[in-house]
């Protein structure tokens, strides 16, 4: 995890950030879905839904282990690059720099919070080049590198762009409200993530080629309107975009995205050139899923409870460091008399205690995403029921090709699983579509009563 890959909000909301935006399999790192905690099958599947040639199943396997060692070793080194730069003094050292450049303290601090990004993008750079050249290798990835370095300075663009003035913001409520900032930062948090997931659809453009799906489907829209006027989604022809994923990925995806004016759907033309159209019915059911079963507000309900306590205690975490280890990083004290983490180096030590909160607090908020994931993927084969001739054979299909695609592990770790996957393992997924079908017998779906 790359601060650059967090432009929209800092390192302290990207625990947060991935639930906000649910998708049926996540971007090049596909390997982190997980098995569901929410309404599993009531009795095991007696085949395995999802399988790979024996060639891909080896790739699969060594890939997820890559992944899987990757996604630990960003994490720690996230947190190890925070403490380094506390723990050398370099923290101090940089804003002593930044107030020999600039007299005006608010150009000082983004000054400081802007060389910060810089140096925790570089610091990542090892491991995202590792992570991509591994892809490349594996031939999920075609990016060249060139593309993939600009894609990585566009993203440090929109870091300093809209993460120092961010960053300068929670410095300067932390110096105006020493003992109360936590809680003026909680108020603060969700607005601004919602103003993320608005503005995200604005931004894609900067590093993808999007064009309206009608423009070379029109076949296909007209298809996914039958799946809106059952759905009630309400996203016309003109917010359905192809989005040409092919320059830079071997992988399928397709998204929803934004809220209000920016919501959209999203089809990667990979998709679109490689999984017949039923299939697609049912990816675009399970994101429609995510906004009729209204995902999104209760994610941003959970979170605003959980934000209170983990504000609440990265505080008292955060000011026992500063009195322990104050003098030895030479934090110093703001010129109000304000508490050490007032200062510009100060607050990376609160900023260390949300990352480690993260870190921490990351099983559950997968949880979260994934019984979300569980339930628009029943959605999703309720939606398409009627419309297609065999939702459960669509369903299981779209599962296999996804998880070919991204060489999805058909059998991972648990505790992996557990830990790190936001979505149900492609084999679960696959597995509970093999065996759903609510309307035999005369019966009726969870989410559509006929």
């Amino acid at each position: 995890m790359t601060f650059a890959r967090c432009c929209l909000l800092v390192s302290c909301f990207v625990l947060l950030l991935g639930a906000v935006a649910p998708r049926i399999v996540p971007g090049p790192h596909a390997a982190q879905v997980s098995s569901t905690q929410a309404a599993p099958p009531a009795s095991p599947a007696p085949t395995q839904s999802y399988s790979l040639p024996a060639d891909k199943l080896a790739k699969a396997i060594a890939l997820s282990h890559i992944r899987t060692v990757l996604d630990i070793a960003g994490s720690l080194w996230g947190l190890a690059v925070l403490w380094i730069l506390l723990a050398t003094r370099w923290a101090a050292g940089l804003a002593a720099w930044a107030a020999r450049i600039f007299q005006k303290r608010w150009l000082q601090g983004l000054l400081f919070f802007a060389a910060f990004f810089v140096i925790s993008t570089l610091a990542s750079l090892p491991l995202d080049a590792i992570g991509h050249a591994v892809s490349r290798s594996y031939g999920i990835s075609v990016q060249g590198w060139g593309s993939w370095f600009g894609d990585l300075a566009k993203g440090l663009g929109l870091s300093i762009l809209f993460g120092a003035p961010l960053l300068l913001l929670f410095n300067l409520i932390v110096r105006k409200s020493p003992r109360r900032y936590w809680l003026w930062l909680w108020l603060i948090a969700l607005p601004l993530i919602v103003a993320s997931v608005f503005i995200q659809p604005l931004l894609d453009p900067i590093f993808n080629k999007f064009e309206p799906l009608n423009k070379t489907h029109a076949a296909l829209v007209t298809k996914l309107e039958t799946v809106v006027a059952r759905t009630g989604t309400h996203i016309p022809p003109e917010r359905m975009f192809l989005m040409k994923a092919s320059e830079k990925s071997n992988g399928l995806n397709a998204y929803v995205t934004g809220v209000g004016a920016t919501k959209r759907f999203v089809m990667w033309d990979t998709a679109t050139d490689r999984l017949p159209d039923d299939e697609v019915l049912f990816i675009f059911g399970h994101e429609s899923g995510h906004y009729v079963l209204n995902h999104i507000p209760k994610m941003l309900a959970g979170m605003a409870a959980g934000l209170f306590f983990v504000f609440w205690a990265c505080a008292g975490l955060s000011a026992w460091l500063a009195r322990r280890f104050g003098a030895r990083w030479q934090l110093g004290e703001a010129d109000n008399g304000a508490a050490p983490l007032a200062s510009r180096q100060g607050f990376l030590v609160l900023l260390f205690a949300l990352s480690l909160a993260g870190l921490v607090l990351q099983p559950a908020s997968n949880t979260f995403s994934r019984h979300f994931e569980h339930e628009a993927d029943i959605y999703g084969q309720e939606a398409i029921h009627g419309l297609v001739a065999d939702p459960q054979k669509v369903a299981v299909s779209s599962f296999n090709h996804l998880g070919e695609a991204w060489l999805d592990d058909p059998d991972p770790s648990p505790f992996i699983e557990f830990w790190e996957y936001n979505h149900p393992s492609v084999q679960t997924r696959a597995n509970f579509a093999a065996q759903y079908n609510p309307w035999a017998n005369g019966g009726h779906g969870e989410f559509f009563g006929k």
